[in-house]
């Protein structure tokens, strides 16, 4: 591994390209061998189609048994690699984006938490753009809960899978919005997700998801579902380069900033510093609820609370999920530098979505796509 003067992950040298099988056997008979390039190997055969499905199943266990989710070095060679196959959309030069996009951040989880509450991160990310922000909001379907990000957007009229990489810039622009698919940017990781979903464990990949966004955000609240796995994921972030990242988990093993109680922060400052510290709800000047009352359901149920808080017409039994909405984007908005405050950033995230703005700018968000949709389609030759 090739580090420059920032302690940040330049490339990883493999020596020569070895077939999975060959870097498999080697991991079985000599398993302290294991080495961030061979796991960099393993992942480049499988990109190349060249692995069968055994042997992408063995390679998956083999990464769980070496615990290698523990271990930052190795987290951060395997989404190094994975961003390196990813499709990856032009919305500037050298990595910089253009002027007229500006700082772009994101607020997303790794999932599997078991507590399977309402749609969090999304709803706070469209609150984020509303209050301001420019959000790249990568996600999925769900995997583990009852309505991931994408089932609950799709759910709400936006067809998700007709925005490709190309389409990027023009709803970072003109929108400030745009949700990266997970499928539509990772095709090479096809193989990989087809595993995952037929093991009954969470694979180290699974970790990876939030750290692999295609485009790159300035600064990002990423969410994890065990405390074990923070001070991991931040000193990852932190070899990647990453700065102004916030990885929080709640007392709960909550991948979110918790609404009942106690959640554990990792703030990667902007000098690579990794501060430490707890917030409470009482932080953003918003009371406690117990996470029961802010559970989510099914798709349909879902979606009838998101429509109900972007349409103000909140029942009584949405209040913990509004005030659990408006910590989380509060955090962003302090994360982000628009707050100075965490209570700041809940008061703007609250005023902003009394608003109205932030329905408005999904029904916009949706007739965006249905447009390109419809260009997509007319451009398409006759049968």
């Amino acid at each position: 591994i090739v580090y420059n003067k920032k302690s940040t992950i330049m490339t990883i040298i493999v020596e020569e390209e070895r077939h999975l099988k060959d870097i498999l056997k080697q991991i079985v008979l000599d398993p302290k061998c294991l080495t961030p390039a061979h796991v960099v190997g393993g992942i480049r055969s499988i990109v190349r189609g060249e692995a069968s499905e055994a042997q992408i199943g063995g390679f998956l266990i083999a990464l769980k048994l070496r615990r290698i989710d523990s271990d930052p070095e190795m987290v951060a060679a395997m989404a190094q690699e994975t961003l390196r196959g990813a499709i990856v959309p032009d919305i500037g030069l050298d990595g910089k984006p253009r002027e007229e996009i500006g700082m772009i951040v994101d607020i997303v989880g790794t999932g599997g938490d078991g507590w399977n509450t309402f749609n969090i991160s999304t709803t706070s990310s469209l609150i984020a753009v509303a209050a301001g922000l420019t959000v790249a909001k990568h996600g999925s379907r769900a995997f583990s809960s009852n309505c991931g990000s994408a089932d609950l957007l799709e759910g709400m009229g936006c067809n998700l899978n007709a925005i490709l990489p190309v389409h990027v810039a023009r709803f970072l622009k003109e929108h400030r919005y745009c949700f990266v698919l997970a499928n539509n940017f990772h095709p090479s990781m096809h193989y990989v997700k087809m595993m995952c979903n037929e093991l009954a464990f969470p694979t180290p990949f699974k970790v990876l998801g939030p750290m692999i966004n295609p485009v790159v955000p300035h600064r990002a609240v990423i969410g994890v579902n065990s405390k074990a796995l923070g001070p991991v994921m931040a000193e990852a972030l932190r070899i990647m380069g990453r700065r102004n990242y916030a990885v929080v988990c709640g007392d709960e093993n909550l991948d979110e900033i918790s609404i009942a109680g106690d959640t554990h922060v990792w703030h990667i400052q902007e000098s690579g510093e990794i501060k430490n510290y707890t917030i409470h709800p009482r932080d953003f000047g918003v009371p406690a609820h117990p996470l029961s009352e802010a559970a989510g359901a099914t798709l349909e149920d879902n979606k009838a609370t998101l429509h109900r808080l972007l349409s103000n017409e909140l029942e009584d039994r949405d209040i913990a999920a509004r005030d659990f909405v408006l910590i989380n984007t509060g955090f962003l908005l302090y994360v982000a530098g628009t707050a100075s405050s965490m209570e700041e950033g809940a008061t703007i995230a609250r005023q902003t979505l009394e608003s109205g703005k932030v329905k408005t700018l999904l029904e916009n968000f949706a007739k965006a796509i249905y447009t390109i949709t419809c260009m997509c389609e007319s451009s398409q030759p006759p049968p």
